[in-house]
């Protein structure tokens, strides 16, 4: 009898804690998520742009980068420079198209999207990101960024 109680009782407390702990997709239409989309929207804007105030304004004091290249970035300062750096040296039309945003919580999300950079010469070059975004009590911000380029 005592087995049988530790069992049922384990399986309420690990049913409990994977369901809190599984991340959801959300409502296209929740303010959450739009400000998330509108925050990406910013990022890419601000590269396009090259404006270091509107990089300052979407970015976490902790964000981290991690480029396709394998560069990694810590810290605002140094993200802002990194991306002032690689938007000088490919130039081109950035698109980034957020796909799936999903939270972990109030304060947290993953936001995945594809990312293209249309070369001068036509060409383009074709990514995955993927952002984390955290919310500062007074905004959406990113935290940490991951590019990837997709297998030959």
């Amino acid at each position: 009898m005592k087995n049988i109680t530790r069992f049922i009782l384990f399986s309420i407390i690990n049913t409990s804690c994977v369901t809190a702990l599984y991340a959801q997709e959300v409502d296209k239409d929740s303010e959450d998520t739009q400000a998330i989309f509108t925050l990406i929207d910013k990022y890419a804007e601000a590269r396009e742009k090259k404006d270091l105030l509107l990089l300052e304004a979407v970015f976490a004091i902790d964000v981290d980068q991690l480029t396709s290249s394998g560069e990694w970035r810590a810290g605002k300062q140094n993200s802002i420079d990194g991306v002032m750096r690689s938007s000088a040296a490919r130039p081109g039309a950035r698109t980034i198209n957020v796909e799936k945003i999903r939270f972990l919580n109030s304060g947290s999300a993953i936001a995945d999207a594809r990312y293209e950079i249309k070369n001068g010469d036509g060409t383009s070059r074709n990514m995955w990101s993927t952002f984390i975004v955290v919310n500062d009590s007074s905004s959406w911000r990113i935290s940490g960024i991951r590019n990837m380029l997709p297998a030959e």
